[in-house]
């Protein structure tokens, strides 16, 4: 398998393999990029970024706060959609706890927007 490692701004081009039973990953240039090429080959996880609804109509933009399993992004969407912010949320703001059970926060990382559309 290749890929490109978005563990840094570097980008380096990795190659997965199993070779006897052992993920091989070659290309990295650092720890993080071999880290990174084993998940993405066994259990793949990803960081969720979404916009929240404000009680006034607004937005404020979110995070996960660690990365969560690939298969379960839509989920986690769907729980951030049903969350709402106050008006004066502001970075760092947790607006929900261990979503889903996965061990992610939801997180705000912008100032609440009034007036725009989600």
């Amino acid at each position: 398998m290749n890929t490109i490692c978005i563990m840094c701004p570097m980008g380096c081009p990795l190659n997965i393999q199993e070779v006897n039973g052992e993920v091989v990953v070659t290309g990295n240039t650092c720890k993080r990029g071999q880290i990174y090429g084993v998940e993405e080959f066994t259990h793949p996880k990803r960081s969720v970024t979404a916009l929240v609804k404000t009680e006034s109509g607004g937005v404020v933009s979110v995070k996960t706060s660690t990365t969560v399993p690939k298969e379960r992004i839509f989920d986690v969407v769907a729980e951030i959609d049903a969350l709402r912010a106050s008006d004066d949320a502001k970075i760092g703001d947790v607006l929900a706890r261990n979503v889903l059970g996965l061990g992610a926060d939801i997180i705000v990382t912008g100032t609440a927007k009034s007036g725009v559309p989600a």
